[in-house]
């Protein structure tokens, strides 16, 4: 079964795509539709689906500004228009598909073959990805190691390299001693997961710190400062309880 979101500002587009997707379309739940790409993007970072048909003319903001405020998407993109002149962008923003309006039910029957293709790729990659961390924990050479998926590669890290990982929202940004930074389509629980049995803290809501890299913690202004210079803020609540496994 597909997920899918509709976004398109025309209520009558969404019902003329809707009697579509229902009347030639097996195996696809719409989940929600909207009007407004705001209301569609709180909506996505909440809630995980498997595609977006998406308009790209709308007045809060187009299709392609929706599309900045996922660079990492974890789902897939169908841009449905009237207009032909987009083609060349969406394909630079990695969209599967691109349905030009009125959308004729032989391309949307297709375009669901793709996405259908897609989704059980992701699936294979995913098996693959948790046979191999079974693996890297039951091999005692790299037991020290973690693996995380960014950009479609499975990456291995020491977390001695970590210095702390910060949220942002349904993603997460891991810093590294190297100076490097790693963006994943994970939140931050994640990375606090993979790190439970390790000297790492969460600090405060937003921050997963590795506790052999703290230099300083500064009572007055409650932060500490890493051996990257970052200060990081300590929640109250969590100060007690940092100072302890310090």
């Amino acid at each position: 079964m597909i997920d899918l979101v509709l976004i398109d500002d025309e209520h009558s587009a969404i019902k003329s795509l809707e009697w579509e997707i229902e009347s030639f379309c097996k195996n696809v739940n719409i989940v929600a539709t909207f009007n407004s790409a705001t209301e569609a993007a709180n909506f996505l970072n909440r809630n995980k689906v498997d595609c977006v048909f998406l308009d790209i003319e709308m007045p809060d903001m187009d299709g392609f500004q929706f599309l900045e405020l996922f660079p990492k998407r974890n789902f897939s993109v169908v841009i449905t228009t009237a207009f032909d002149q987009y083609a060349i962008k969406a394909i630079k923003e990695s969209a599967l598909d691109y349905l030009l309006k009125p959308i004729d039910s032989d391309d949307l029957i297709t375009c669901f073959d793709k996405i259908e293709q897609q989704k059980s790729n992701l699936s294979i990659n995913e098996k693959l990805e948790n046979s191999l961390e079974k693996l890297l924990n039951s091999t005692s050479l790299n037991q020290k190691k973690i693996n995380v998926t960014t950009d479609g590669k499975m990456i291995f890290l020491n977390p001695d390299d970590i210095i702390y990982c910060e949220s942002d929202g349904n993603y997460c940004t891991i810093y590294l001693e190297n100076k490097e930074k790693i963006l994943l389509t994970q939140k931050l629980k994640f990375m606090e997961e993979k790190l439970s049995q390790l000297q790492f803290f969460r600090i405060h809501n937003s921050y997963l710190i590795n506790l052999n890299k703290v230099k300083e913690f500064h009572k007055t202004d409650e932060y500490v400062l890493l051996s990257n210079l970052a200060k990081i803020p300590v929640s109250r609540q969590k100060k007690t309880t940092f100072l302890d496994k310090l």
